[in-house]
């Protein structure tokens, strides 16, 4: 990997950890702008880390950007050697698969898929060699994903699954987006899953809905009431498929406040890992049982 530094004006810079989203790629990002927010640099106004990247702005009168650039790259120095391993949580996510309401939805904008003949879960399935729709859920839900950014809009995870490189599942976006996307809806795009946050446009394939809320600026639901936005880059999802009826009573629990998800503090060691991804996975999911 070698990392890129690029200005964008006078007041940012961008840094490019690498060209294509790895694991390696995120922990060396994540520990460079952790060191940077420790270290309270005067200058530095906002820090935005992303997949394999991250973003930097700050007040050129009062750090030069020469300067600026001199201390990110002694960051990344240091950030070579650093541990990669976090004290994380992970999170059960209940979600409907092929829900009425995002199948509504994407039949809406069929002439804007690479595929107008079926859903695009029959898609998905078939460019990544299923045999069937209900095949390729259980490849998505049953290995964790790691969620490596929150954005696009406010609270929206994009998660990368743990699993080896040949195994990641990949489904390029909608030819055209669409003007419409349900709240709360499980999208799909190039190796990234998502759960769109609010209601809007996207891109991205729709594979279900949840009736888990992320996103709040009311603070008001229950789990979601000491900050608006519930997910944070290093966190890891477990996908639990549910029904309609099962969707309906946590629908109706979230609202009186009588549900929250299931949640277990984790350590995530990236070289053990990388080391044994099945095994790993299966201790982090067994943490849940105990949740």
């Amino acid at each position: 990997m070698k990392t890129r530094y690029s200005f964008g004006g006078d007041e940012h810079i961008f840094v490019e950890v690498d060209e294509e989203m790895s694991l390696d790629a995120f922990f060396k990002a994540i520990s460079i702008t952790t060191a940077l927010r420790e270290k309270n640099l005067a200058g530095v106004a906002e820090i935005c880390p992303a997949n394999a990247s991250f973003q930097v702005k700050y007040d050129p009168d009062v750090i030069a950007p020469d300067k600026m650039l001199e201390e990110l790259k002694a960051l990344e120095s240091r950030a070579e050697s650093a541990a990669k391993t976090i004290t994380t949580r992970i999170v059960e996510v209940p979600v409907y698969f092929q829900d009425p309401w995002t199948h509504e939805t994407l039949m809406r904008f069929r002439e804007r898929h690479q595929d107008p003949s079926g859903s695009d879960l029959d898609y998905a399935a078939r460019i990544n060699g299923y045999d069937s729709a209900e095949a390729f859920v259980e490849a998505f839900h049953s290995q964790p994903w790691f969620v490596s950014m929150v954005g696009f809009v406010a609270g929206l995870p994009f998660m990368y699954q743990l699993v080896e490189r040949e195994k990641q599942l990949q489904v390029p976006k909608y030819l055209r987006p669409r003007t419409d996307t349900p709240k709360q809806t499980v999208g799909y795009g190039g190796c990234f899953s998502c759960i769109y946050s609010v209601r809007g446009a996207g891109g991205y394939q729709m594979f279900g809905i949840t009736p888990m809320p992320i996103f709040d600026p009311t603070e008001t639901i229950s789990y979601l009431s000491d900050f608006m936005v519930f997910f944070n880059p290093g966190d890891i999802v477990k996908f639990t498929p549910i029904g309609r009826e099962e969707h309906d009573r946590i629908e109706a629990d979230v609202k009186t406040g009588a549900w929250r998800p299931r949640i277990a503090e984790v350590s995530f060691d990236l070289a053990a890992w990388t080391a044994d991804p099945a095994g790993t996975n299966a201790k982090l999911m067994e943490a849940l049982d105990a949740a």
